[in-house]
C-alpha cells in the first residue's frame, strides 16, 4: 500500500490544477461541455456512483464521426465499465481512459479532474 500512495503523491504534484467551472454548472448524470485551451473537454457528472468517483473529463471530439458531440452521449455500464456511448454510432468509450470498446484503435483523451469544494478542477500537465 505504501507504493501506491508514494505514487499518488508523485501523480497529484506533477498536475496543475485550473478552476474550470462551478459545481452548480454540471448536470447530475450527464455531460457538458467546457473549453480547456484549444480543446472541447466533455465533462460527466456522476453523484450517486457507487466507486466514489464522481467527475470524469474526455475528449468531446468523436473519433469515429469527427463530430463534437460526446458531451451529449449515453452515460452507461459494460461489463464492469462505466462508459459513454457516443451519439452517431453509438460505440462505447470507458470514462476511466477513453478507451474504445469496440474499435480498440480510437481513443478519447482524458484529462484528470477533481471537485474541490464547489469548483470544478482540471488537471493539466
Amino acid at each position: 500500500m505504501g507504493q501506491s500512495s508514494a505514487t499518488a503523491t508523485v501523480e497529484q504534484t506533477s498536475v496543475q490544477w485550473r478552476a474550470l467551472c462551478s459545481r452548480a454548472d454540471l448536470v447530475a448524470n450527464s455531460g457538458v461541455v467546457a473549453w480547456v485551451d484549444g480543446a472541447q473537454v466533455a465533462l460527466f457528472y456522476l453523484p450517486g456512483e457507487a466507486s466514489g468517483k464522481q467527475l470524469y473529463a474526455v475528449d468531446n471530439r468523436d473519433p469515429k464521426s469527427g463530430a463534437n458531440v460526446i458531451g451529449r452521449g449515453i452515460i452507461g455500464s459494460l461489463g464492469g465499465d462505466l462508459v459513454i456511448a457516443a451519439p452517431l454510432y453509438k460505440q462505447h468509450y470507458r470514462l476511466e481512459d477513453g478507451t474504445c470498446l469496440e474499435y480498440p484503435e480510437q481513443q478519447l483523451r482524458t484529462w484528470p479532474v477533481r471537485l474541490l469544494g464547489d469548483t470544478v478542477e482540471i488537471g493539466l500537465a
